[in-house]
């Protein structure tokens, strides 16, 4: 299936600290279990500076795939595309 581009929309992200990958993700009243990261994408060293360093992380879940995002300098999770036919 085909990951679609989104709005970016805000998530709850659980974070599994034995891991170091998201265990579950909370967006618009839908609870998806990761069950694999596919790819990590690590900005933190090299950004934009009006963008600031970002980590994005291609993930399997219990609804398909979907691109989660996470924004250091708010503290935030979101979710940037969707496997819409999931």
């Amino acid at each position: 299936m085909a990951l679609t581009p989104i709005t970016p929309t805000r998530a709850q992200v659980r974070w599994d600290r034995k891991r170091a990958r998201p265990a579950a993700v909370r967006v618009a009243g839908r609870e998806l279990t990761v069950t694999a990261v596919d790819a990590v994408r690590d900005e933190t060293a090299a950004y934009l500076a009006e963008r600031g360093p970002r980590v994005t992380f291609l993930v399997e879940s219990s609804g398909g795939q979907a691109t989660l995002v996470y924004d250091p300098r708010g503290r935030r999770w979101f979710v940037e595309a969707l496997d819409l036919a999931a």
